[in-house]
């Protein structure tokens, strides 16, 4: 199955995992041949049933609705729904047992680390990528790149917590 989707591995393969983690362990069917033995038959993976539910980043949002949408026609008994409430909006439904897949534009913090082992919830973090910010000065402008360092750039933009 993931070798279909080679170009999205790594949200196919985390949506691919909550499936399966919801699915059954014992995933192959079983048939009667001849003399009443029970023999297993192959799983292709096709017939995929559930739903997953995926929330957080506004960020990540337009790459994982993009991505539900891809899994969905592939599996189309899996429903997904993402949301976007934010990253911090995300771990908490995480960790309240709201959703399956919680996206986020940074790291987990250890509080929401603690929150969700506190309601027992397990997390995996699986990076797909990483948020970037460019600064583009207008050519014009004689007195940003002249004047502006990049410590002030990073005084601007940088984290507050």
């Amino acid at each position: 199955m993931i070798k279909k989707f080679a170009y999205s591995l790594s949200l196919v393969a985390l949506l691919g995992s909550v499936v399966a983690c919801g699915a059954p362990t014992d995933t192959a069917d079983t048939t009667t041949e001849e003399g009443g033995e029970e023999v297993a038959a192959t799983d292709d993976g096709s017939d995929l049933e559930g739903s997953i539910t995926v929330d957080g980043s506004s960020t990540v949002f337009p790459v994982s609705e993009a991505m539900a949408e891809e899994f969905q026609i592939a599996n189309p008994g899996v429903r997904i729904t993402v949301g976007a409430s934010g990253t911090g909006g995300g771990f908490e439904k995480f960790c309240n047992g709201e959703t399956q897949v919680s996206n986020a534009s940074r790291g987990v913090k250890q509080e929401e680390i603690d929150n969700c082992a506190e309601n027992g919830i397990e997390m995996i973090e699986v990076p797909v990528a990483t948020d970037a910010l460019t600064v583009v000065v207008n050519n014009d402008n004689d007195w940003a790149a002249a004047c502006m360092t990049i410590d002030q750039l990073n005084t601007i933009w940088g984290s507050r917590s």
